[in-house]
């Protein structure tokens, strides 16, 4: 199991855009591959969206967000349980 953290910044301008396009376009685009296990989306105060999502072997990448909507590109990290 890999767990994929994608982390975006809104526009000042863009935050509620943004969230309706990751839910709405972004988040259904990589549910429907068989690998994807489940996702969850997240959003902070200072114009943040974070998703999390599980994959059963290598991750896909969410499709390029709205370049208008955004303050910078989207950030990615992939983790790995760990046996404790």
């Amino acid at each position: 199991m890999i767990a994929r953290m994608w982390e975006i910044r809104a526009s000042l301008s863009g935050f509620d855009e943004l969230l309706s396009w990751v839910c709405d376009v972004a988040v259904p685009h990589i549910e429907v591959l068989p690998q994807h296990v489940s996702s969850e989306v997240y959003s902070s105060t200072d114009n943040r969206i974070v998703v999390i999502s599980k994959w059963r072997n290598t991750p896909e990448d969410m499709p390029a967000p709205p370049a208008k909507l955004i303050a910078r590109a989207p950030h990615i990290w992939d983790f790995s349980p760990v046996d404790r």
